[in-house]
C-alpha cells in the first residue's frame, strides 16, 4: 500500500475547490444523503487522506466533507452535515464504472483526471479490507480488528446495489463492510453494540470482525465495521412479504424473532448498565411525545381529528408513573423492524444494523430506554407488512403481534402486552413519526400509517 499523506482544508485547499462544482451536483443525489430538497452552498474538507497514489494509473481519496446547505425556517443553526467519500481518480473510466462517475475535473491538482465513487471498483475495495486486515495506521485513519479474528487475502469484493441509508461492500461471500455515509463524533452504537453482545457470547448478532474509525480533534469518528455476512439469509421484511403474498402463517417466524429480541435485550442488560425509570423520567418522555405529536400535526393536517385522542395515550404514561410506577431502562436496538433483521436458511433470526434512527442525535441514541420502544417498532413493522399487500390483511398482523410477543416472553419472562399503557403510547409515537416521514417521502404510503392512528385513537374511546 502507498504511503499516505493527510492533508486538511487549510493545507491543501485546492484539492476540494477543484471537486466542488462535481460534489454539489453528485451528492444531493445519493440515496444517502440526508439534506435532500436544499441545494448544497459549499463544503468544508475535515480531513482527507490519500490511500492510493493520485500520480498512478489508479489514484484514491478517503474524504471528510462537511456540506453546508440554507437552513429551514426554524430550524437551529448547525454546522453542516460530515460525509464520508471514497474518491477514485482515472484518467478515463472503463465502461464497467460508468454508473461510478462523478465527473471530469477542470482545475486544481485533478484537472484533467475523472473522479468516480471508488467503492464500485474492485482495487479501492481491496485496500480498505488489507487495511483492516494488516490494522493499518494511515494518516488520521485507524484500522483496528478484533483480537483472534482473521481475514484471509484474496476475497472479491462487489458493492452491494440495493437502496440503503450507507453503503456496503460483500467479500467473497465472507464478509460485509458496511460504511457509514454521515458521520458524527462519539461512541457509534453501530460498533458499540454488536462488540458488546459478541463479548457477551449473545449470538443473535454477527460479531464485528474490524472496523474502520478517525480520529480528530480529539473525538472518536466510527466510519466502517467489517461484519461475517449471512450467506444465503433472508431479509425479514421481503420474507414476510413473500409469506404474505403466498397466504402462508408467518406466526411460527414471527415467535422465533420474538424470541431473538428477547435474546438479544438480556444479553445487553447483562453487558451495560441499566437504569430505573421514575416519575421524572417518564414524565420527560411522555413530553417528548407530545411535543412530537404537536410537531407532527403541523407537518401532517391529517392527524389534527384524531390529536387529542393520541395526546391521552401520552398523558396516560404520565399519570401512571406519577402513581408511582418505575420501569427499567437498557440499551436496544433503537430502530428495529423487519428489514433490520436476517433469517438463515436454518432457520436463525439475526438482529443487525444498531445505529438507531440516523436522524436523532447519537447521545439520544445510546441512552437507556425502555425495551417496549424495540417491541413497539417490530409490532408497526408487522402492520406495515399486512398493509402493503395486494389486499390489507390485518388479521395477518394480529397473528404475527401475538406471536411475536409470545415468543417474547418465552425467554424474557415477561409478556409486553402487560404493559399495555407503554406499549400503547410507544405504538402511538412510532405511527406519528411514520406518518410525518411518509407524508414528506413517500405520500402513497401515507394511509398505511393513518390506518393505524385511527385505531389507536378509537381504541381511547372505547
Amino acid at each position: 500500500m502507498a504511503e499516505t499523506v493527510t492533508l486538511s482544508g487549510t493545507a491543501s485547499p485546492g484539492l476540494l475547490a477543484s471537486l466542488d462544482p462535481l460534489l454539489r451536483e453528485w451528492l444531493p443525489r445519493q440515496r444517502w444523503f440526508a439534506g435532500k430538497g436544499r441545494p448544497v452552498t459549499g463544503f468544508t474538507l475535515v480531513a482527507a487522506t490519500e490511500l492510493l497514489p493520485v500520480d498512478s494509473r489508479l489514484g484514491l481519496y478517503h474524504l471528510l466533507v462537511r456540506a453546508h446547505q440554507p437552513l429551514t425556517i426554524g430550524a437551529e443553526p448547525h454546522p453542516g452535515d460530515c460525509y464520508q467519500l471514497l474518491i477514485g481518480v482515472r484518467e478515463a473510466l472503463p465502461p464497467r464504472l460508468a454508473p461510478a462517475l462523478i465527473g471530469h475535473v477542470e482545475q486544481g491538482p485533478l484537472a484533467g483526471r475523472t473522479v468516480y465513487e471508488a467503492l464500485h471498483d474492485t482495487r479501492p475495495a481491496e485496500v480498505l479490507l488489507e487495511a483492516m486486515r494488516s490494522q493499518a495506521r494511515i494518516g488520521g485513519l485507524r484500522f483496528e480488528k478484533e483480537p483472534g479474528r482473521q481475514i484471509r487475502t484474496g476475497l472479491v469484493p462487489r458493492l452491494v446495489t440495493a437502496e440503503q441509508s450507507n453503503s456496503s461492500v460483500v467479500y467473497g461471500d465472507t464478509f460485509i463492510l458496511k460504511l457509514l455515509r454521515r458521520v458524527v463524533p462519539g461512541v457509534n452504537p453501530d460498533l458499540e453494540l454488536p462488540l458488546a453482545l459478541a463479548r457477551e457470547g449473545c449470538s443473535r448478532v454477527p460479531a464485528p470482525t474490524a472496523w474502520l474509525q478517525a480520529e480528530l480533534s480529539g473525538e472518536p469518528y466510527v466510519l466502517g465495521v467489517l461484519q461475517p455476512y449471512l450467506q444465503g439469509a433472508s431479509d425479514g421484511w421481503e420474507l414476510a412479504l413473500r409469506e404474505l403474498a403466498k397466504g402462508e402463517d408467518f406466526g411460527a417466524e414471527a415467535r422465533a424473532l420474538g424470541r431473538a429480541t428477547a435474546e438479544v435485550h438480556t444479553a445487553l442488560a447483562r453487558a451495560l448498565p441499566t437504569v430505573t425509570l421514575g416519575h421524572t423520567q417518564m414524565q420527560l418522555l411522555a413530553d417528548g411525545m407530545i411535543e412530537r405529536l404537536e410537531a407532527a400535526t403541523q407537518a401532517v393536517p391529517a392527524l389534527r381529528p384524531y390529536a387529542p385522542a393520541l395526546h391521552s395515550a401520552f398523558t396516560a404514561l404520565a399519570d401512571l408513573a406519577a402513581e408511582g410506577h418505575l420501569w427499567t431502562a437498557q440499551r436496544i436496538h433503537g430502530d428495529l423492524h423487519l428489514g433490520q433483521c436476517l433469517r438463515s436458511p436454518a432457520g436463525q433470526w439475526w438482529l443487525i444494523d444498531f445505529e438507531g434512527e440516523p436522524s436523532k442525535p447519537l447521545a439520544e441514541r445510546r441512552m437507556p430506554q425502555p425495551v417496549v420502544r424495540d417491541i413497539a417498532g417490530m409490532l408497526r413493522s408487522f402492520d406495515y407488512a399486512a398493509h402493503s399487500a395486494a389486499a390489507p390483511a390485518p388479521e395477518w398482523a394480529d397473528a404475527c403481534r401475538a406471536a411475536y410477543c409470545s415468543g417474547y416472553a418465552e425467554v424474557s419472562g415477561r409478556d409486553p402486552r402487560t404493559d399495555p399503557v407503554l406499549l400503547r403510547a410507544c405504538e402511538t409515537d412510532k405511527a406519528i413519526y411514520e406518518a410525518v416521514y411518509e407524508a414528506r417521502h413517500r405520500p402513497d404510503w401515507l394511509p398505511v400509517p393513518m390506518a393505524a392512528i385511527e385505531r389507536y385513537a378509537m381504541t381511547d374511546l372505547t
